[in-house]
């Protein structure tokens, strides 16, 4: 009974995440709304009525469609929501207890007692958290580094952590793995031929390549205080789950933008940045094409006298990514805080009633798409475009070592977390890499060093 309730909730919390992700697009929604709203106070013509039209049904078919798709997310997950009341009626131990949340982050994520204490109740839990503790009290300290390896079940409550905190992983097309892996890319569609009716078919040539990426150890440590080690199962397993994704989550978002392909994964902006067709790039890939010009951009907003003309400049260098052979065409717009500011004040008009607006502050103005605030992207540079042309392979395992010397004096004892992926844009001009600024956008950004392998 307890396995069956653990599913549901994983279930649920999938689901959960799901609906959040549909939720997110009612601000764009609201956005469209306005905009048709002006859109139909200034049409005159008939050809311009008409286009509002198409537009306004356009409109209301999405808007019901997003409806629906909540509306039956929201259904099954009370459905859940009822079988786990049904379960914890049969658990006479369960029967009085009442759901208990033990801890809150700042976007809601919730940890539940009763899905931490369904946890640590499993034997293979139980033994990695006694190895954990085992290793603060044990009297050999030359010993250190040992690896422990994290239950199939915990795994994949880390993975919705490394979710939580990595801004692009859901955004980039993610492939499991268990070893080397190719993706399969289709060439350019070739153009169909017209012949009279009882004419013989032409053949059309249509290509397929393929990328391989392999599997990179990425690792991030966290300190947990030694009284937390030494507490309950619940509060140092919640501890373990939420410090491994935030490390491991974090080195993805940089790994995604700016990964050399030296031990890592291949960047978006290395990628666009390579001038020449690199050494490492396989016979089976899609043709190597100069992106360094067409994709890259440098721009002088002195010369845009109006918000208006910064915009139409800005629409201008963002189309160089292209769409293409990408199912789903969602535009994200990666930039540091400070550069957000900067396109949501050339945003600001007023509006036909003379009020002061400006467009939603998660969404790109005028061009459209999400825009995505990570901080290590140094000021004025943007990178965007359609992060489907990303392919992250992601290995299984993860493992979890120790140090108690690190951190001797503040009574912590320091976990390292490590994970495998690697990744890296099999859809290059997809992509484009600008600075609004009138500096040349920034190639490389700082890394952790890998002081303890100089060697590899």
């Amino acid at each position: 009974m307890a396995l069956r309730k653990l599913m549901l909730i994983n279930k649920k919390t999938n689901l959960q995440n799901e609906l959040n992700s549909l939720r997110t697009q009612d601000e764009q929604i609201q956005t469209r709304e306005k905009e048709l709203e002006e859109a139909i106070k200034e049409a005159k013509a008939e050809d311009e009525t008409k286009l509002v039209e198409e537009e306004v049904e356009k409109f209301e078919n999405d808007k019901k469609e997003l409806e629906d798709k909540k509306q039956n997310l929201q259904s099954k997950i009370n459905e859940i929501d009822s079988e786990l009341e049904e379960i914890d009626k049969q658990d006479p131990q369960r029967k009085d207890n009442k759901t208990t949340v033990i801890q809150r982050r700042e976007n809601n994520m919730i940890f539940t007692r009763d899905k931490i204490h369904d946890l640590v109740q499993r034997d293979d839990v139980k033994d990695l958290l006694t190895q954990v503790r085992s290793l603060i009290s044990r009297k050999d300290k030359s010993i250190v580094g040992a690896e422990l390896t994290i239950p199939t079940v915990m795994i994949g409550l880390i993975r919705d952590e490394i979710h939580r905190y990595s801004k692009l992983i859901n955004r980039v097309y993610k492939k499991p793995t268990s070893g080397k892996a190719r993706a399969l890319i289709a060439g350019a569609v070739p153009e169909g031929v017209w012949m009279e009716a009882c004419g013989t078919l032409n053949e059309l040539e249509l290509q397929f390549h393929m990328t391989e990426v392999d599997g990179y150890k990425i690792g991030g440590f966290m300190a947990i205080c030694n009284a937390t080690l030494e507490d309950s199962d619940i509060d140092l397993a919640n501890e373990i789950i939420d410090a491994l994704g935030q490390a491991i989550g974090y080195a993805l978002d940089k790994g995604i933008l700016y990964g050399t392909g030296k031990k890592m994964a291949t960047g978006i902006v290395t990628r666009l940045h390579q001038a020449s067709k690199p050494d490492t790039w396989i016979t089976t890939d899609r043709p190597w094409v100069n992106l360094s010009i067409t994709n890259v951009k440098q721009y002088d907003p002195a010369g845009a006298s109006t918000a208006e003309v910064f915009f139409s400049d800005i629409i201008g260098i963002a189309s160089a990514a292209k769409p293409n052979y990408i199912p789903d065409s969602q535009k994200t717009w990666v930039m540091n805080s400070n550069t957000a500011t900067i396109f949501l004040q050339k945003s600001i008009a007023f509006n036909a009633a003379g009020a002061l607006v400006a467009s939603a502050q998660k969404t790109m103005p005028i061009i459209g798409g999400d825009i995505i605030i990570l901080e290590f992207v140094p000021d004025g540079d943007v990178i965007g475009g359609y992060f489907k042309g990303y392919l992250l392979a992601e290995r299984k395992g993860i493992s979890l070592g120790e140090s108690k010397e690190v951190r001797f004096i503040q009574d912590q004892t320091v976990f390292k977390g490590t994970a495998r992926y690697d990744g890296t844009p099999i859809i290059g001009e997809a992509f484009v890499h600008f600075n609004i600024k009138n500096v040349a956008p920034t190639k490389t950004v700082t890394f952790a060093p890998d002081t303890a392998n100089p060697g590899l």
